[in-house]
């Protein structure tokens, strides 16, 4: 545990009781007015004194100046980059508080999102899923700084609340490996003829292979990339160049594996590319994946849709329990990408894919689909409303020939748009919310992953 900071009273400022977290990880305490103040550094039961940086008359923030009682949660933080001060990095925002009460912290976030915003409650809290704390983050977006008075090159987060990026020489939540790249990329960075012109180095992990996507503005000399072929080789890994927009990606040389992560549990591998969406800690989505198919509970004779599929997470491990599952995607270079995946699985047979605008699906679009026991919703951060509002629709007015599915699973990465869309659910579309639970995707930051149930009130499962 850290020790405790404590310094004398200075005039004019108060002691403050730290209440809970907010969505940002700061501590949220009251003054004796009344008014909210969210202080930086402080954690739920601490008593500290705060340097106020920013104040309206609702409200203030700022961040933690002394501490007269500490948190038994509050530990040593595993990276020497962390920190509240000016030039800590701004990638995580929770290491001061210990893993399991991090899992605490954003269970209640999710269970305050789903009752303030809509109030709903969960008839069932399911159990969180928790995975490795540390080398976790096989997905990230590296900033490239020349900086010319330091005659220096920086790689990594962006310090806290700045554009600057943070002098990192490690990063604990990146696996050991790619950490230990860290120190080399800047070297390598600094002797190219580009170096002031390449902003972004995107990291992208599979089972066998690192790829390391490099953003440039002007075309790459023969010479740099005789550089990053040999960087590639001296550290295993497999460069690709970014001119543009991501559909620009491509190798610098074809030769070599393919980026892949598989789902063993399921005989499931799945190719990506390093721009794709993919979920950044593997392992927990492994345990995610197989969670959401025990909750859907797919039937051998039953039709599933996957909402939002994209390359097929959750769309090919239900294939091979149910009797078709359609994965329905926004993009149709998305979709034939599931197409190949599936193909590949040999479970072409077993699904179907449609490209729509997710985000303007009707009611008529619903019935048109067809009928399926159930649904897997995966949205991205902005929810699935329109999805949600077309079942609503579909409540008020029924259509003779479609039927609404039995259970929706949804899985979450905003716990607001999940709230929003879990109103709709429950209160307009006729389900209860029967389980519902959060998945520590991102451990040391405030990002809240989350998996809810619904059944329907007139045909509910109980087979789960």
């Amino acid at each position: 545990m850290a020790a405790a900071i404590i310094a004398p009273m200075s005039s004019g400022h108060d002691w403050l009781d730290v209440e809970s977290l907010d969505l940002e990880a700061q501590g949220v305490a009251h003054r004796a007015d009344g008014k909210v103040v969210f202080i930086e550094g402080a954690l739920p039961g601490e008593r500290v004194q705060v340097s106020v940086s920013r104040k309206k008359n609702q409200w203030e923030q700022g961040q933690m100046s002394a501490l007269a009682r500490e948190s038994a949660q509050r530990v040593r933080p595993g990276c020497p980059n962390f920190g509240m001060h000016a030039g800590a990095c701004g990638g995580c925002k929770m290491q001061h508080l210990h893993p399991a009460a991090q899992v605490a912290v954003k269970q209640r976030v999710l269970e305050d999102n789903l009752w303030h915003l809509a109030k709903v409650k969960a008839e069932q809290l399911l159990r969180p899923i928790e995975g490795p704390a540390w080398g976790y983050r096989y997905r990230a977006r590296l900033s490239v700084r020349y900086v010319i008075k330091k005659g220096t090159v920086l790689v990594g987060f962006h310090e806290r609340k700045s554009r600057y990026v943070a002098d990192m020489a490690v990063c604990p939540v990146l696996p050991p490996k790619i950490s230990a790249m860290l120190m080399p990329l800047r070297e390598l960075i600094g002797a190219m003829d580009q170096r002031d012109r390449l902003p972004q180095i995107e990291l992208a992990a599979g089972d066998e292979v690192i790829a390391l996507v490099l953003r440039h503005l002007e075309p790459v000399t023969p010479a740099d990339a005789q550089r990053l072929r040999e960087f590639g080789a001296a550290h295993g890994v497999q460069w690709w160049l970014q001119p543009k927009g991501p559909d620009t990606v491509h190798r610098l040389d074809e030769s070599g594996p393919q980026l892949a992560y598989a789902l063993a549990e399921f005989g499931v591998t799945m190719p990506f590319k390093p721009t794709d969406f993919t979920q950044v800690n593997p392992h927990i989505n492994s345990v995610l994946v197989g969670r959401a198919l025990r909750l859907l509970d797919a039937q051998p004779d039953e039709r599933v849709i996957d909402w939002f599929c994209g390359l097929g997470n959750f769309t090919l491990p239900l294939a091979q329990r149910a009797r078709t599952v359609l994965g329905i995607e926004g993009s149709q270079v998305l979709v034939q990408r599931a197409r190949d995946n599936a193909r590949a699985n040999g479970l072409d047979t077993r699904t179907a894919f449609e490209a729509r605008n997710l985000f303007e699906i009707s009611a008529a679009d619903l019935v048109a689909t067809g009928n399926a026991e159930r649904w897997l919703i995966d949205p991205p951060r902005e929810g699935a409303f329109a999805i949600a509002k077309a079942l609503a629709d579909l409540q008020l007015t029924p259509d003779p020939g479609w039927t609404p599915p039995r259970r929706i699973v949804y899985v979450s990465c905003n716990p607001a748009t999940l709230a929003r869309d879990a109103g709709l659910l429950v209160h307009q579309a006729g389900y209860r919310c029967t389980m519902a639970g959060v998945v520590n995707m991102f451990p040391h930051t405030a990002h809240v992953e989350s998996m809810a149930v619904f059944d329907r009130i007139d045909g509910i499962d109980e087979s789960v």
